[in-house]
């Protein structure tokens, strides 16, 4: 079995304005103000304006966006009560 291309999560952001990352295995939500992506280290929050998602390749763990980028925050999955140790611990 091919091992997936995005084992590896690296973000690029050209001038604010593009993003490129890997290592992104699902988009969860997006708006116009949010990117919301699953990665192989968490949930990545992109924030800004006029954002759009120019390419999404969930099989090579890719994706491209543009727009007016003000803030990148990642959310750990599974630290909340109801996340994965939440549900392990009931």
């Amino acid at each position: 079995m091919e091992e997936r291309a995005s084992s590896r999560h690296t973000i690029t952001i050209d001038k604010r304005e593009k993003l490129s990352a890997s290592g992104v295995t699902d988009v969860l939500s997006f708006d116009e103000e949010n990117i919301v992506a699953q990665t192989d280290k968490g949930i990545l929050i992109i924030q800004g304006h006029n954002l759009h998602i120019n390419n999404l390749n969930p099989d090579k763990g890719e994706l491209a966006a543009e727009g007016t980028i003000t803030s990148l925050s990642y959310e750990e999955e599974g630290l909340t009560k109801s996340g994965l140790w939440g549900r392990l611990f009931k």
